[in-house]
């Protein structure tokens, strides 16, 4: 079965697009919670010498675009793989 290329990256891209707005939020109301989890999640041991300033707008629009067409290309070439490894092959 061959998977639609764009359909699986549009899932893909638009759950990523979902898990970007979460994570900003959760930087923007709890931003110490966030630093802790997220630098267990990426295993260093202080995050805060790496980020500063907390969530501004722009940033946080450019990250989400960056993050969904990273998304979309990376899913779109995943899709393109995988019925590649899965077409019948002729003997």
């Amino acid at each position: 079965m061959e998977i639609s290329k764009n359909k699986f990256a549009m899932a893909a891209a638009s759950t990523m697009g979902v898990w970007y707005i979460i994570c900003a939020l959760i930087v923007s109301i709890a931003p110490d919670f966030a630093l802790a989890v997220f630098g267990w999640m990426i295993h260093l041991v202080n995050l805060e010498t790496a980020v500063s300033g907390g969530v501004a707008f722009p940033g946080v629009i450019f990250g989400f675009v960056a993050v969904v067409v990273l998304a979309y290309l990376t899913a779109y070439v995943f899709a393109w793989f995988y019925n590649r490894l899965c077409a019948p092959r002729s003997a």
